[in-house]
Formats: structure tokens, sequence, C-alpha cells
């Protein structure tokens, strides 16, 4: 009996060792099924869903690997018939497949709590107190990208660009050379400060390949750092729906190297301000010029915005 006790006691660890170190590995995988990383916060996002995808699956595979352990080895003979021994509870077992539960939960809200923190993403209870807002914390990607948090960014290093938001088209003003654009241009490895302001309705800012996502609330102007670290072209959404064009409502987000970013800011400089092409527009006045209106009214876009540089 007691040999009995020490072979499932070494099955359960060996089971334990396989499945930790099959659910690490998985773990590692998620980074391969992400965007390319092109902001130096992008880690952060990466390394939480990594954990999360880890934690998932070593419960998915210890619970079915429980099962099938069971199945295979514990299952009653082909012609037994008998009830299983009359089990009347562990207190011991409950209390411990109880609080394991929690303490999990807890441990990965305060980590994703931590993460949200380091983004310096702003949610309701800072926009509600925009009299009084929190500090937004900078976040620093690792490695050959990493700034040094010891030293304060002069302010003449930051970036500075106001963005609008509404419906629908995003419009770029770059306050250094008093330059707009429909086209989002970022210098790489350089930080970025977005004053993002909304026209209408509630929008949100959200660049996947940056893992960034910032809500912009009508009536608030809200600033959100970042540092673009990968040259490339790459895409803005709307992450809230805004009404019936939402859809159109995209923008490219061009990152490119300092130099090339102030050679593109002089040469949009010297263009007069012209009508940028607007898809919500276009199709909003096709739809007026139908002969017979179907369907129900919809809000009428803003009009085309001027800008020096349309892409």
């Amino acid at each position: 009996m007691k040999m009995r006790q020490i072979l499932n006691f070494l099955t359960i660890v060996t089971g334990l060792v396989v499945v930790t170190i099959i659910s690490i590995w998985i773990g590692k995988q998620s980074y391969s099924w992400l965007p390319p990383q092109a902001a130096a916060e992008s880690h952060l996002i990466d390394d939480l869903i990594s954990f999360l995808v880890t934690v998932g699956s070593f419960i998915f595979l210890g619970v079915t690997g429980t099962l099938f352990y069971s199945i295979l080895f514990h299952r009653a003979d082909k012609d037994d018939l008998s009830d299983g021994p009359h089990i009347e509870g562990n207190i011991t077992l409950e209390v411990v497949w109880t609080a394991i539960p929690i303490l999990l939960v807890l441990w990965i809200a305060g980590y994703s709590y931590e993460v949200y923190q380091e983004m310096g993403i702003q949610g309701p209870s800072q926009l509600v107190h925009l009299h009084n807002p929190m500090k937004i914390e900078s976040a620093y990607a690792a490695g050959k990208h990493k700034v040094e948090t010891e030293e304060a960014i002069p302010v003449e290093n930051v970036e500075k660009i106001d963005v609008i938001a509404k419906q629908w088209s995003w419009v770029f003003h770059y306050p250094e050379k008093n330059v707009t654009s429909t086209e989002l241009h970022l210098p790489s490895d350089r930080r970025v400060r977005l004053a993002l302001h909304s026209e209408d309705v509630l929008h949100g800012f959200y660049i996947p390949a940056f893992r960034l996502k910032q809500d912009i609330v009508p009536g608030h102007n809200i600033d959100f750092e970042f540092t673009p670290i990968r040259p490339g072209a790459y895409s803005l959404t709307d992450s809230q729906y805004s009404g019936t064009y939402f859809a159109t409502m995209r923008a490219d987000v061009i990152v490119e190297s300092p130099n090339e970013f102030h050679q593109w800011l002089n040469k949009a400089a010297g263009h007069r301000p012209t009508q940028a092409p607007n898809e919500a527009a276009s199709e909003y006045a096709q739809k007026l010029e139908q002969p017979v209106q179907t369907g129900w009214k919809t809000v009428e876009p803003a009009a085309p915005p001027l800008v020096n540089y349309h892409g």
C-alpha cells in the first residue's frame, strides 16, 4: 500500500512537471501569434498575454490530463457493476480548490492593473476627475530600446501631436510646423505625446501593432504618450462604435527615422491645405443621390477636413 502511494505521488509530480513545461512552451509561442512589436510599450501587453496563455494552458492540460489518466488507469472493469466507494467529502480539498482560483484571479487582476498603469491608459476614474488628473507613468521597452528611467525625458525631446477624432475621420496636427494631415507620421525611437480630442462622440484610439488603445471622451483633452520603435506602416482604427460609417474611420500610421520625419514635416508644411478624400462623406453623398431613399436616417458625416497632406 505504501509503495502504491509513493507511485501515485511520483505520477502526480511527473504530470505536474510535464504540464508546467508544456504550458510555459505554449506561453512562449503566443508571442508569434501577435503583430511585430512596433512600440516600446508593446512588450507589456505581450508579456501579459503570454502569462494568461501559460496559465490557461496549465489549467486546460491539468484538467484534461487528469480526466484521461482516470479513464485509462482507474476505470472499472468490464463486468464490474458495483457502486464506487462512498465519500462524504474532504473539507481540506474543498478549501484548496476554492482558494487557488481566488488567488489566481487576484494575481491576474493585479498584474493586469499594473500593466494598465504602466501603459499610461486613462480609465473612467481618471477621465471623470480630469480637474485633478493622475500622473501618466511612462513605459519603456527592454533591450536596446530601453530608456533610462532615472533621467526624465526633456520636454523638447518629446514630439507633440494633436489628434482630432470626428465622425468619421482622423485629423493630425503638428504644432511645430502648423501642419495638418490625415496620415499619422511618427519619429522612431522618440517619445511621442498625443493630445487626443473628440469633436462629437466617444471614439477609441487603437493601433494594434503598438498594443495601444485609449478612449477619447468628448469635452476632454487627453494626453497619451508612447515610443514608436519599429519603422514601417501600420493601421489606426476606431475601437469604439461611433455610428453608421464607423468602419471607414481608419488612418495610416507611418513610423520613420527622425530625419525622414522632419523631412516629411518640412515638405508637408510647403503644401497648401486642400480637402482630403473622405470615404464616409463620399458614401453619404452617394446615398443622397439615390432616387429612392431607404433605411434609417443616419448622422451626416463631418465635412472632409482641410489638410496639408492626405497621404
